[in-house]
């Protein structure tokens, strides 16, 4: 099952890199040392990584990824700490695009709504509207609901 699953680095230096999981629930999580974790992906599961860098100037990257683990089969995305790489479902960069995804992200947790839950094409659908400087349409408990009964029968 290691071979599968796909490794997340994640990082944090006071005042310098942050590098965390906004949502996902990790197979598995392996601490490196006080500073570094590795947090372990199974194929299928989705997840928010954002990265955050500084100097004594101030912030230098600000990103938000909503990535997707695969299978080793598939062909995927390579991403500086992402190993093997990943389905991208959304991606924001810099202070304004990260914001508004944040805000697309608590409008769904506000909801109750695990955002790892909400399905592949709402995400790219998403990214595809933030990119184009509009306004992603609202993922509401209803059209939840909706998804969650296609699951099923599907």
């Amino acid at each position: 099952m290691n071979g599968s699953l796909t490794r997340v680095a994640l990082v944090f230096v006071a005042h310098r890199i942050n590098v965390y999981l906004h949502f996902g629930c990790p197979a598995r999580e392996r601490i490196v040392d006080s500073r570094r974790r590795v947090a372990e992906f199974a194929p299928g599961s989705v997840f928010c990584r954002i990265r955050w860098e500084a100097n004594e100037y101030g912030t230098t990257c600000w990103q938000l990824a909503v990535l997707q683990a695969v299978p080793r089969a598939e062909s995927v995305q390579r991403f500086a700490g992402v190993v093997p790489g990943a389905a991208l479902l959304l991606h924001a960069d810099g202070p304004v695009n990260v914001q508004a995804a944040l805000r697309l992200i608590d409008t769904i947790e506000a909801q109750g709504i695990d955002p790892a839950d909400v399905p592949v094409r709402y995400w790219r659908t998403s990214h595809n509207r933030l990119a184009a400087h509009d306004a992603p349409a609202p993922y509401t408990s209803e059209r939840h609901a909706v998804y969650l009964a296609y699951r099923e029968l599907a």
